[in-house]
């Protein structure tokens, strides 16, 4: 297998290079873009307003893609990273490196999606590990954050059913590791990791862990790596320590097939010895291999960087990503960028899952319920957190692909906004095998899960509509996203249209629904 994969991570990353390209555009009356980076979502759609994003060395913390797809069928690709300038009426495009493809395919979003999803990112057919949509998720990290240890797992794990949560996809956070880069269980903190994780499968969990390509500078495992090349290099021929958020790190290079292997082998020997299931790989950003002074194995861009370190996840099955690039149509699960507690950014998480489906990454995760950003949590600990927020966060993410808690409902919430929750959960359990029924249609055909009115019906005045969403084709979802507000403005398409109520409403139309804290609405058009 890794052979294999070696070949798979260095196939078309090392080309060669092509030369700059540049492309002007004239925007027609009305039109609407998407495309880039996945945190731009909340400025999206494009072209009514001026705009520029550099895709070169940058994600945003994020998925990114390097195409355009406008709503007149428009589009914009290039195998290379490049910059993008909405300005009045004129869209220009520069890639350093790279043939710049524009066309047009159809009159509308769907049309041109389907057209560049089958010729730019065609779909493999297969999805993620299907726990991961028909399940909840559950994080350890901001209830734990650096203290993950087992009996504080063992717990977690307890609490979620004992409070009539659903099982699911546990995922184990940063610092169960002996130290980064020694990828073993730390023996302080675990005393039997074996009988935990043979514990938390009996319980009907399925365990992942939090990885990253980052390796501590102080330990036998560093000291040996280093001396076989396995890690960047600065420009001087020495180790290049990289600065993020746990410190200063040598960053493996993943275009050395023997540090890939190496790699590689360590997560095979965390399944087979411990019956771990898979992994989220975390970091892996182009902007951490954004520096003059990196030098590597095989010269390719930052961004390439990133989809190096988003193909490792493509062996397991049970994987997670935050930052990928040009990986649409492959088998992995994205989530959107840590949000904080707030209710701005939970008004992000929609418009930013629209832009992720649009730019071809089907398996969308929103944030954690309630935020991921976990300085909202412990900077102010005598600071009472929303509760209504959290709440609403839940009903936001409950007829997603995904869903996934962290911060424990039963420890924060009160017994009745924690029941809501918990119906959440048992909505997307419920709704779970429906859900893997259009994770699977996507596989084959690339196209969202997630929608947007305007892809849903085109032409009809819905471009800029980024505060209700379509699960597949059938189901209109509509959550509240502002505090203390009991009823919101709906937009209905054409159609007979069923609430979660029991209500009927003949679109189109807008009308003012009624939403007491304890709703999600959600609607399915009737056949």
């Amino acid at each position: 297998m890794r052979e294999t994969l070696v070949v798979l991570l260095l196939l078309g990353l090392c080309g060669t290079p092509g030369l700059a390209d540049t492309k002007v555009i004239t925007l027609q009356e009305g039109e609407h873009f998407w495309g880039g980076c996945v945190t731009d979502g909340r400025a999206m759609p494009f072209g009514q307003a001026d705009f520029q994003r550099d895709l070169y060395g940058t994600t945003r913390g994020n998925q990114a893609q390097p195409l355009l797809i406008s709503d007149q069928g428009r589009y914009v690709w290039c195998e290379e990273p490049f910059k993008f300038d909405f300005s009045g009426r004129t869209l220009t495009i520069d890639s350093r490196d790279g043939e710049i493809k524009t066309g047009q395919q159809g009159n509308s979003l769907r049309d041109v999606f389907q057209y560049v999803s089958r010729t730019f990112f065609p779909s493999t057919g297969t999805i993620p590990d299907e726990r991961l949509f028909i399940k909840p998720q559950y994080n350890t990290w901001i209830e734990l954050i650096y203290d993950q240890r087992e009996e504080r797992i063992r717990q977690y794990a307890s609490d979620i059913l004992s409070h009539g949560f659903p099982a699911g996809v546990l995922m184990i956070d940063d610092n169960w590791q002996e130290d980064y880069g020694v990828w073993d269980f730390h023996p302080g903190r675990f005393s039997n990791p074996k009988d935990m994780m043979n514990t938390l499968h009996d319980q009907g969990f399925q365990v992942m862990l939090w990885i990253c390509p980052y390796f501590s500078p102080d330990s036998e495992t560093f000291r040996q790596l280093n001396r076989k090349g396995y890690f960047l290099k600065d420009r001087r021929g020495g180790t290049y320590m990289r600065p993020w958020w746990n410190g200063y790190s040598a960053s493996l290079d993943l275009t050395h097939p023997e540090a890939v292997a190496y790699f590689q082998s360590r997560l095979a020997t965390l399944v087979e010895e411990y019956g771990v299931d898979g992994f989220k790989l975390d970091a892996g950003d182009a902007d951490h291999y954004h520096d003059q002074n990196i030098k590597a194995a095989q010269d390719i861009t930052p961004n390439a960087f990133s989809e190096l370190w988003a193909r490792l996840g493509l062996p397991f099955k049970l994987n997670e990503y935050r930052a990928c690039w040009k990986l649409a149509g492959q088998p992995l699960a994205q989530r959107l960028r840590d949000k904080g507690h707030t209710w701005q950014d939970l008004r992000q998480l929609i418009p930013d899952a629209l832009a992720l489906g649009l730019i071809g990454y089907a398996y969308v995760c929103p944030d954690l319920i309630g935020g991921g950003e976990y300085s909202y949590f412990y900077d102010n600990p005598d600071k009472p957190l929303d509760q209504e927020l959290i709440v609403r966060s839940a009903q936001c993410s409950a007829l997603m692909p995904m869903m996934q808690f962290s911060v424990a409902p039963w420890r924060v919430l009160s017994p009745a906004n924690m029941a809501i929750c918990r119906d959440m959960a048992r909505l997307h359990e419920t709704m779970g095998p429906e859900i893997l029924v259009m994770a699977k249609a996507s596989s084959k055909s690339g196209e969202p899960m997630v929608r947007a009115m305007e892809y849903m019906y085109p032409g009809q005045g819905y471009a800029e509509i980024k505060d209700q969403f379509f699960l597949g084709d059938a189901i209109l979802v509509m959550p509240v996203l502002e505090q203390g507000k009991r009823s919101r403005q709906a937009v209905f398409p054409p159609g007979t249209w069923r609430g979660d109520d029991g209500s009927t409403v003949q679109g189109p139309c807008q009308v003012e629904i009624q939403v007491p804290l304890s709703r999600l609405p959600w609607y399915r058009i009737a056949k």
